[in-house]
């Protein structure tokens, strides 16, 4: 089944925060409109961004050596951390 989208899309005025669950984590979508049929800004925020966050308190009273193996388990694409 297709929907008809317009082709002309003009957010209301604000900001729009939207999560979106994907097979690595939750994917943020950050929107800020003034009206126009440009937002003002666009944020997308990568799962494993924020799954990286945890490798601090996983490495506690592990080697050095066991970090490789730690990020291994995150899963993480290291792509998406780059940007």
């Amino acid at each position: 089944m297709n929907a008809k989208v317009p082709k002309l899309i003009k957010p209301p005025v604000g900001d729009y925060y939207h999560s979106i669950e994907g097979p690595k984590g939750e994917i943020g979508c950050y929107l800020v409109s003034d009206g126009t049929q440009q937002p003002w800004r666009v944020r997308v925020r990568p799962p494993c961004f924020i799954n990286l966050q945890a490798l601090k308190q996983m490495c506690i009273g592990h080697l050095v050596a066991d970090v490789v193996a730690i990020i291994g388990t995150l899963d993480i694409v290291l792509g998406e951390i780059d940007r």
